[in-house]
């Protein structure tokens, strides 16, 4: 079912939503977060909310029922703690929509509908999660308030796909200069800020610390000054996610600070692949996260390569019980 349709049917069956639930782990929570984001900035009525997955489950929110949606996430659709929520977020009334790359997974069995997305067919089908998430909370901020911006947000998500698989074929040299700078690096710290700040949180927990086994640290670049600008001195590692858009201030202040004492800092800038040339400014920041996202995956994988290490290398994820 097309996510249009798919909204509208909810409307049809519940014409009030009052609450929107956005649920997920690790990548997948961090791949609702834009999606979270943008409800919470334009919704007047809506309240929204960001959960990974048991903290969902052990301290479910009273408002879960018959009046909110829940959408549910996982790339494989196994997580256990997210299946778990989808079918307590069912048993509690919500009309609960589950994402996943595979749809006969034990997520969808509890879902009243079901949004399948791409990932290992290219860079760009690996942000296809984050955008039809996205897409669905257009969907329903059009279609339960209203929003003035929604032609020229389907035109950006018509067109992100292809900003994403242009950007790739150029910028294999600094990703590749990356990995040569931090392989040896013993922690590397990331940020950024608005829609983006959960990429850099996910690059942080998952790139770096699961599949890279490096320590890594995380931050908005509008908390950055108000305790970790502390640990910054000369040739610390930090990754710098920059948007274009309205938050860009934050990331430019704190970019001034790093250069200002000469902290080894790689810079990702959404301005760089020319966002701003396909995506009108009123939606610009909710596509920075999935531009950003896109490019990062050859960041990382140039890392794996001069450290010798492997995405797919784990020391405890599937091997053990826990």
């Amino acid at each position: 079912m097309e996510l249009h349709q798919m909204i509208q049917s909810i409307q049809n069956k519940q014409p009030e939503i009052t609450s929107v639930f956005f649920v997920g782990c690790g990548g997948s929570h961090a791949d609702l977060y834009p999606a979270y984001y943008f409800l919470r900035k334009n919704a007047k009525k809506i309240i929204s909310a960001h959960f990974t997955s048991n903290e969902f489950n052990y301290a479910t929110p009273e408002a879960v029922g018959e009046n909110s949606i829940v959408i549910t996430c996982s790339l494989g659709g196994n997580t256990p703690e997210t299946v778990e929520a989808t079918s307590l977020a069912k048993a509690r009334g919500a009309h609960v929509i589950a994402v996943t790359h595979s749809p006969e997974s034990p997520l969808t069995k509890d879902a009243d509908y079901v949004v399948t997305h791409g990932f290992f067919e290219s860079y760009s089908a690996k942000m296809e999660k984050m955008t039809k998430v996205l897409t669905l909370a257009a969907e329903i901020l059009n279609t339960f308030e209203g929003y003035a911006y929604y032609d020229q947000f389907v035109t950006g998500a018509e067109k992100i796909y292809g900003v994403i698989d242009q950007a790739v074929e150029s910028l294999l040299p600094e990703a590749k200069k990356f990995g040569e700078t931090y392989k040896d690096a013993p922690v590397v710290y990331v940020m950024s800020s608005g829609a983006t700040h959960e990429v850099a949180y996910s690059f942080s927990i998952c790139l770096l610390m699961e599949m890279q086994w490096v320590n890594s640290g995380t931050f908005s670049t509008g908390e950055f000054f108000h305790g970790p600008f502390e640990i910054v001195e000369k040739d610390k590692p930090f990754l710098l996610l920059m948007n274009d858009g309205s938050t860009r201030p934050m990331d430019a202040r704190a970019l001034e600070f790093l250069n200002r004492f000469d902290a080894q800092t790689t810079v990702v800038d959404a301005k760089d692949f020319g966002l701003g040339n396909h995506v009108a400014k009123e939606v610009i920041d909710y596509f920075n996260p999935i531009l950003i996202s896109g490019v990062l995956r050859v960041y990382a994988e140039q890392l794996a390569i001069a450290r010798n290490h492997p995405l797919t290398k784990r020391r405890y994820m599937w091997k053990l019980e826990y």
